[in-house]
């Protein structure tokens, strides 16, 4: 049987990924968990559009033995697509489904969910649960190497999607709300050695090391589970980075606790810090800052800037210089919103006295689920619209004393639960780029779970999944539905699209399967 499944691998695809197909970004392929590098999730495939997309229909499903709430978005590179959960990769017929090979790794260690793969080169990587990144040879699934990114015995693992960048593989960690601080590595793509770490919590002598009281650095959280973004001509990473821990008890950790709750820009060469913006400082909500950050190219008023976007956990939209990190403009995105008032002139936060973790419990709006989370936001430079996925609720934040305990035992200070008065409530919003103003809004109806994001296309259709299953085509200009599908399985990832031999199709992961659809022949 295996020849015939390489013999199919051949025949599909043998080319190199190279670096310079991932700066060009050809819209047959999806190379990276974002899209192209500036994970704008925008294809300019446009063969499904308004008037068509109606006749859209599954193409193929292929079932993930044992999976049972895939997060990975899927990639592919000239035909042949790659998903994965944990500890698995597999690789199969973008026009099919039909297995081409498959990789499991053992121990088979369950912690953790698996976001995706990189491909550079002739290898395809991935993270594991035991908190190594693993590369395969994309056209066999035989193994290349391994390296171990840190010890899992500590707690750590690694649901991150790699991001290739020139010859590295760069990779982020969790779990920060364990009290285990995070971490960036890049590792060489070919050999597997580490060339890098950027440490999140600052150490003595380190700037920022100072935004720490006493010895609470150590354990600092500051985890980098979601995959950033990269500026090929101003060879910038940029990556969101998580919460401070013990999450909700901010005695123990006064100060501004950097580099959590921030956007930091890195040069991928060194892994030396250019610049960092702190959205929520010295956060006590559990507000991760790890949401995609989306890189336009725009005018902001009437002049020419390299833009950097984020709709925040917290529930404000910013807009960023992204060469300087310049703070430029930040709105709320959603109604429900308590914990400040606005944000000054250098973008802080202006806090609401009273409205923090309490022993008894505090309405904190948004809640600690956030304005939005991992689900994958869009922009469609033809609307000039930033699309997200929205959480409109609140909780009850409690505090109380916590001790860190070695071994990946949770480090909070308590928690939250929904406020009842406020159930949370999914939204779809369009926003215009360099204002944040509310352009149209779509309700997913009965939706309460975050998990599913975003796909804007040439064609001016808006791709969303969402918790109940159904992955619907919203007008990219009006917001108003045009086709929805119901998969029978909660979605908890974000939709992709990708053509072969003159044939576009649209694919996410849905609970235990992937499933591609397309236009009738």
């Amino acid at each position: 049987m295996k020849p015939v499944l390489l013999l199919l691998a051949a025949g599909l695809a043998t080319a190199q990924v190279a670096y310079q197909d991932l700066v060009k970004a050809a819209p047959e392929n999806w190379l990276t968990y974002n899209g192209p590098y500036h994970a704008q999730r925008h294809s300019l495939l446009k063969q499904i559009e308004r008037s068509n997309v109606r006749r859209l229909a599954p193409r193929w499903i292929f079932h993930v033995p044992g999976a049972n709430r895939l997060e990975s978005v899927p990639l592919v590179s000239g035909g042949v697509m790659y998903v994965s959960q944990r500890n698995e990769v597999y690789a199969l017929d973008g026009r099919t489904g039909r297995l081409i090979w498959s990789y499991q790794r053992r121990p088979a260690r369950q912690k953790g969910p698996n976001r995706g793969v990189a491909l550079l080169g002739n290898n395809v990587y991935f993270g594991t649960p035991d908190a190594y990144l693993v590369a395969l040879d994309a056209r066999t699934g035989n193994l290349v190497w391994e390296a171990k990114l840190a010890e899992a015995e500590d707690g750590y693992w690694c649901p991150v999607a790699p991001l290739a960048v020139k010859d590295k593989i760069i990779v982020g960690i969790a779990p920060g709300d364990h009290g285990l601080n995070g971490f960036l590595d890049a590792y060489d793509a070919e050999k597997g050695r580490r060339l890098w770490r950027w440490n999140a919590i600052p150490g003595p002598g380190e700037p920022g090391h100072g935004t720490w009281a006493g010895d609470s650095w150590k354990t600092g959280g500051g985890d980098t589970w979601l995959t950033g973004s990269f500026d090929p001509a101003l060879n910038l990473v940029y990556w969101g980075i998580g919460n401070p821990a013990p999450d909700f008890d901010g005695d123990v950790r006064k100060g501004d606790n950097l580099y959590t709750e921030s956007m930091v820009a890195l040069d991928p060469d060194t892994g030396r810090l250019k610049w960092h913006f702190q959205f929520t400082p010295h956060d006590l909500f559990d507000w991760d800052a790890v949401e995609i950050p989306v890189l336009v190219d725009a005018p902001y008023q009437g002049v020419a800037r390299k833009l950097l976007l984020q709709a925040n956990r917290n529930g404000f939209y910013y807009v960023l210089d992204r060469a300087e990190g310049q703070y430029l403009r930040g709105t709320p995105f959603v109604k429900l919103l308590n914990w400040a008032s606005g944000l000054d002139s250098k973008g802080r936060p202006i806090l609401v006295p009273g409205v923090e973790p309490s022993l008894h419990g505090t309405k904190v709006c948004p809640a600690t689920a956030g304005a939005t989370n991992w689900m994958s936001p869009a922009y469609n430079p033809d609307t000039g619209y930033f699309y997200v996925v929205a959480q409109e609720g609140c909780g009850i934040a409690t505090k109380s004393r916590d001790t860190f305990r070695p071994g990946g035992f949770p480090y909070v200070g308590t928690g939250y639960i929904e406020s009842p008065e406020e159930p949370w409530q999914m939204h779809v919003r369009a926003l215009e780029l360099t204002t944040g103003k509310l352009a149209w809004d779509y309700k997913q109806i009965g939706s309460r779970g975050y998990g599913a994001g975003l796909l804007s296309t040439a064609g001016g259709v808006l791709f969303a999944g969402d918790d109940q299953g159904f992955l619907t085509a919203l007008d990219a200009a009006t917001g108003a539905p045009l086709w929805h599908f119901n998969t029978g399985q909660q979605i908890t990832a974000s939709p992709m699209t990708y053509s072969f031999k003159g044939k576009q199709y649209v694919a996410l992961t849905a609970g235990s399967n992937v499933v591609a659809f397309g236009l009738p022949d």
